[in-house]
């Protein structure tokens, strides 16, 4: 999650002098166990800088200032978006890129595309509205940041990758001082099925 980037989950550490009254924040679905390790070592491997600082997710919304007095409003925003949503499954499948736009490699989401943009729709209204740099895709980054031949790594080795599971929450992340992303809430998908 960068802020005007075609890789919107790139997660940018905070500056040191950063306002105190304020926060940034992202919302995500969180990609579970196993994979979520699978995706941390390989990005590691590929020596990504965001490696250790970002868990694997398909981004909502990107990383956002939020003034702290809105900070209940968005929370309060964030629940009703959870309650009008019912869980769903969401599969990764193979690899993709964003180049020659932007240097990215990623898995890409097979199913549950859908999902995640009424998702992301609802969530970036009320006090997290914002306009977005490039139009909504989700996926999972694996490699940013580095050089081509560990893009061309990362792309060909996950290009076979499998993962299925249910999506029942979304987790809103807050970025600490060191820049590493830590969990704020977890907020439950309780919405009524579609048909």
């Amino acid at each position: 999650m960068t802020h005007g980037r075609m890789n919107d989950d790139t997660f940018v550490p905070r500056s040191r002098g950063a306002r105190a009254e304020s926060t940034v924040l992202g919302v995500v679905v969180a990609v579970p166990e196993p994979w979520a390790q699978l995706l941390t070592d390989w990005r590691a491997k590929c020596g990504d800088p965001q490696a250790g600082l970002v868990p694997p997710h398909v981004t909502l919304l990107p990383p956002t200032e939020v003034p702290g007095a809105q900070r209940q409003a968005v929370t309060d925003h964030l629940a009703a978006v959870a309650r009008q949503h019912p869980p769903f499954d969401m599969h990764l499948s193979g690899t993709g890129t964003f180049s020659p736009v932007s240097e990215v490699v990623f898995v890409a989401v097979a199913r549950g595309i859908g999902s995640c943009e009424l998702l992301a729709n609802d969530v970036r209204t009320g006090p997290l509205a914002r306009p977005l740099a490039y139009p909504y895709h989700p996926h999972v980054t694996v490699a940013h940041d580095v050089s081509a031949d560990m893009l061309d790594l990362a792309y060909s080795a996950l290009a076979d990758l499998s993962a299925e599971f249910r999506v029942d929450h979304f987790t809103e992340f807050e970025q600490a001082e060191s820049g590493a992303w830590v969990v704020a809430r977890e907020y439950p998908l309780c919405g009524p099925a579609r048909g």
